[in-house]
């Protein structure tokens, strides 16, 4: 999170490289950001967008003492997408819907302001979450109410309960740890099952999902779950590599800022991707469908759209190719040349 204040220190991965005087292709692939000692992001890890504090990064590469941030939470802390839903007590997929609110869209503060990551005011998140209404009863913690533990914390100790008994419940682990049933501990459950089973199959030769999830001892009732969230996580593994280095290839032609690619389980258990694009293209982000390729998007702000089922078409939609996964040189090529985008959805 940026914290109360710091706004105009938060830098961004081009920023840093800049300050060091190192082309950001150099900076990627050198990473001076991973070596021993250097500090922290301010933004979530699993954060599209990298972020940093630029006095701390500058006193680090002077050979000087680094400054410690603030750490009590104030009012006027900047959190982004991930931290919003943790502040919220919901998961970042459910965050997405929310954001929209107009109690929450009309304080949105980008960073950096120009074409920047999301961000809102903690007293913002929390003026929305004590006007949300409380879903669900019976046992543990009412859905909308906060959970105990730190949101980062969630996932590894739902973990080590899930170590020590693959068929705890959802009710256990709510009790347990203090979270939320729905959808914090059964959102958490979910995913680690269905990332367990995912884990298994790719060491395991011939191994189907299905099987997978019996050999780890999960319930029958929880199986198909864990086997729809493993496959949807194995073809995410499989196709982030060739997403990511679109990106990459996107940011080295100065077409869009840095980062690292977020593969999104739609709706309809279809994956999907967006690339923000700089300011001066005329286009707000590009977006990769499993089923459909590469398009324009007409927005920013929710570019990959809401219609999950059908290939969205209208003023402004281009699809790019030739084909689903089409070379980075490709793809520029035809960004650069709106002639040669095609005007409807891939047959």
């Amino acid at each position: 999170m940026i914290r109360a204040g710091r706004l105009d220190y938060a830098q961004t991965m081009a920023d840093l490289a800049a300050q060091l005087g190192m082309p950001l292709g150099t900076f990627r692939n050198k990473k001076p950001h991973t070596q021993k000692n250097h500090p922290a992001t301010i933004s979530s890890p699993t954060s599209r967008a990298l972020l940093w504090d630029s006095e701390q990064t500058k006193a680090f590469y002077a050979g000087e003492p680094v400054p410690a941030l603030p750490d009590t939470d104030d009012d006027e802390d900047l959190l982004d997408r991930h931290e919003a839903a943790a502040e919220l007590g919901v998961a970042p997929g459910s965050w997405d819907k929310y954001k929209s609110d107009p109690r929450l869209a009309e304080h949105v503060v980008l960073v950096p302001k120009k074409d920047g990551t999301e961000h809102w005011p903690r007293h913002v998140v929390r003026s929305f979450k004590a006007a949300r209404p409380g879903r669900g009863a019976g046992g543990g913690r009412r859905t909308g109410s906060g959970d105990m533990i730190p949101r980062d914390q969630i996932l590894p100790r739902i973990a080590e309960l899930l170590n020590a008994n693959p068929e705890v419940t959802i009710a256990e682990v709510s009790e347990t740890l203090g979270i939320t049933k729905f959808p914090t501990a059964q959102a958490g459950l979910a995913q680690l099952r269905g990332q367990r089973v995912a884990d298994l199959v790719e060491a395991t030769p011939g191994l189907e999902p299905a099987a997978a999830a019996e050999q780890l001892g999960y319930p029958e009732a929880t199986r198909q779950g864990a086997v729809t969230i493993a496959q949807a996580e194995l073809r995410a593994r499989g196709v982030r590599p060739y997403l990511q280095q679109v990106a990459e290839a996107l940011a080295d032609a100065g077409v869009a800022d840095p980062a690292e690619v977020e593969v999104r389980r739609l709706g309809d258990d279809h994956l999907a991707a967006a690339v923000p694009l700089a300011a001066d293209q005329g286009v707000p982000a590009l977006v990769w469908d499993e089923r459909y390729g590469w398009r324009t998007a007409i927005s920013r702000r929710h570019p990959i759209g809401r219609n999950t089922g059908a290939a969205p078409t209208g003023e402004g939609i281009r699809y790019l190719g030739p084909g689903i996964k089409p070379t980075p040189a490709e793809l520029l090529d035809q960004l650069a040349d709106g002639s040669k985008g095609a005007k409807s959805p891939r047959g």
